[in-house]
């Protein structure tokens, strides 16, 4: 072992976290042992094993399954607007926003759940934006192994719009281009163009 490796620590029991929670509760002024408070840890918790999920989750083997019959489909396959929930890995409050998702196929595409599932996987984590994007787009760049990918996320953090300096309706915007995304202006241009049209989600309902 190298000097610069670490050991993963052992997982907290249930029992231990939901201590933690009292804890915490103790140190903001509240009485644990308050009847509106005695099932709190609990819930803590298991909103907790929700909201981090992920952390059990394979992204990559999410993609895994693939289809090669496409009939020689080679233009771009674009998922708009998967909302998405993570939490700031500084402060440990909310970020929500929504993701788009675009890649040009090689010889194989995905269903598209699996993108909005890989998607899931990275946010529910603590996170901080600009590896979010990363880490889509990477994967789906890995394991399909297509012409290009292109991730955009665009979200509201709440460690800035409830605290610090306070500034609601602030979005923050991300993007990761690779391949022809990254390299081809004519490709980039429509994957633009896409984003900007109506969608048929609201306008057909």
């Amino acid at each position: 072992m190298t000097p610069t490796d670490t050991v993963p620590l052992p997982r907290p029991s249930r029992e231990e976290a939901e201590d933690a929670i009292r804890t915490l509760l103790r140190w903001a002024g509240e009485d644990p042992a308050r009847e509106g408070l005695l099932d709190t840890p609990g819930r803590v918790v298991r909103s907790y094993e929700e909201f981090f999920q992920g952390y059990a989750e394979d992204p990559s083997e999410i993609l895994s399954r693939t289809f090669s019959e496409v009939d020689d489909y080679d233009e771009i396959v674009l998922l708009r607007d998967i909302r998405f929930e993570s939490h700031c890995e500084h402060h440990m409050v909310p970020i929500i926003g929504v993701a788009h998702v675009a890649y040009l196929p090689g010889k194989r595409v995905v269903g598209i759940s699996k993108l909005a599932r890989v998607v899931e996987a990275f946010s529910r984590r603590l996170q901080i934006q600009e590896r979010l994007t990363a880490q889509i787009a990477n994967t789906i760049n890995d394991v399909l192994q297509p012409h290009g990918v292109a991730v955009i996320l665009e979200a509201g953090h709440q460690c800035m719009t409830t605290r610090g300096v306070h500034r609601p309706g602030v979005s923050m915007v991300t993007s990761r281009m690779l391949g022809v995304f990254r390299t081809n202006s004519d490709t980039r241009r429509e994957l633009m163009a896409m984003l900007n049209r109506p969608s048929a989600a609201t306008t057909h309902i």
